[in-house]
């Protein structure tokens, strides 16, 4: 490793990447494109869902039940006499459920020790806002007969707490996780194209013809691409915590500790496919395939990885955004917690040198 020569080499990357618009595409334009539309698409909270009422007594009861079910936030609410006007409505999807208030509503409730059946039907097709739409359509007419009858004082008061995310708020751990995917695809972009554009204009045999060894060659490639990836990730940062209103709890030096150590792996992967396509569009179809789908299904960010197969949970191991995402959510909800951040690292770094050393094997300084 000649020092001066590298320095030369990083100098002429680096005013490449200065005169290629589209490295400067995928490092400063792709990133807050694509965190605001994971910012605004994705959202695990469900409020004003479409539900629909049928309030077949006209009782005062039944008129209270139904007026509690249009008062609440989380509900937009359709009332209707008779299922059969809202049956329609439920199999084209403009309704997610409604709720039956029998006709002997009033009478039931007079009832001694009477609590009336209400039915609430459901959209299947969607297990997840069906169960939602099932559980508050019961929470709701829980409150409302706990209110009329009058709800004793219970022995034991059970004062609720919820730490690193007191307002339940899934937007606020699902934007680390947002930015790590994001950081996945610019990282392995980024360095996805460098050797396969080199081979395309025709300037591989040029730099093959030079005394820099094949372990230089790669590290001038990938200084420029890693100070990008860190200006990449400062600007996710200040979009998350400006424009969204994410916490911030850590410190600076955890997150950029942090995410040098995911552009390890990162800028690794997207050189590894670079050194063996030598075409940029199979690249940059190798690094979306094998870069987002893995970061997407099994970091974490959506998708429970203790609910998976043993086998995924330990594949899991080896995908650099699961590190990030819990590296993340920790910098930002709940501060430095080093124990975990080391653990992380030292996964991605390990990641990482798995990557170098494939990608140092398969590079030769030959034409083939």
């Amino acid at each position: 490793m000649n020092w001066r020569r590298l320095r030369a080499l990083v100098l002429k990357e680096s005013w490449q990447v200065v005169r290629d618009p589209s490295s400067l595409l995928i490092a400063f334009v792709m990133p807050p494109v694509l965190f605001f539309l994971f910012a605004n698409a994705v959202s695990l909270d469900l409020q004003e869902v479409r539900l629909g009422v049928v309030l077949e007594g006209t009782g005062p009861a039944a008129q209270e039940l139904a007026a509690a079910y249009d008062a609440t936030r989380y509900f937009d609410v359709t009332t209707a006499r008779d299922r059969r006007e809202l049956d329609p409505l439920l199999v084209r999807g403009s309704l997610r459920g409604y709720v039956v208030i029998p006709a002997d509503f009033d009478r039931q409730l007079r009832q001694p020790f009477g609590q009336p059946q209400v039915q609430v039907i459901t959209d299947g097709s969607q297990p997840n806002t069906g169960n939602f739409v099932h559980a508050y359509a019961q929470g709701v007419l829980s409150s409302w007969f706990a209110g009329r009858v009058g709800n004793p004082v219970p022995p034991l008061a059970l004062e609720q707490r919820f730490w690193f995310n007191p307002e339940l708020d899934s937007r606020r751990v699902l934007l680390p996780g947002a930015m790590a995917i994001v950081m996945t695809m610019i990282g392995t972009l980024l360095t996805a194209l460098v050797v396969a554009r080199e081979w395309e204009r025709g300037t591989m045999e040029a730099m093959m013809s030079t005394p820099a060894g094949t372990l230089e060659l790669l590290a001038s490639k990938l200084a420029p691409y890693f100070v990008l990836g860190m200006m990449a990730t400062l600007g996710c940062t200040l979009m998350g915590i400006i424009g969204y209103g994410l916490p911030f709890h850590g410190s600076l030096a955890a997150l950029l500790l942090t995410s040098a150590a995911f552009l390890v792996p990162a800028l690794g992967q997207g050189l590894l496919i670079s050194t063996l396509a030598k075409n940029q569009f199979v690249a940059a179809q190798l690094a979306v395939f094998s870069g987002f789908m893995p970061a997407f299904l099994l970091s974490g960010f959506l998708f429970e990885i203790d609910s998976m197969p043993t086998v995924l949970q330990w594949l899991t191991l080896v995908v650099p955004a699961r590190h990030y995402v819990q590296s993340l959510q920790s910098v930002f909800l709940a501060g430095d917690y080093w124990p975990e951040l080391a653990t992380n690292a030292l996964a991605l770094l390990a990641v990482g040198a798995l990557f170098f050393l494939i990608t140092l094997c398969n590079s030769h300084k030959v034409l083939d």
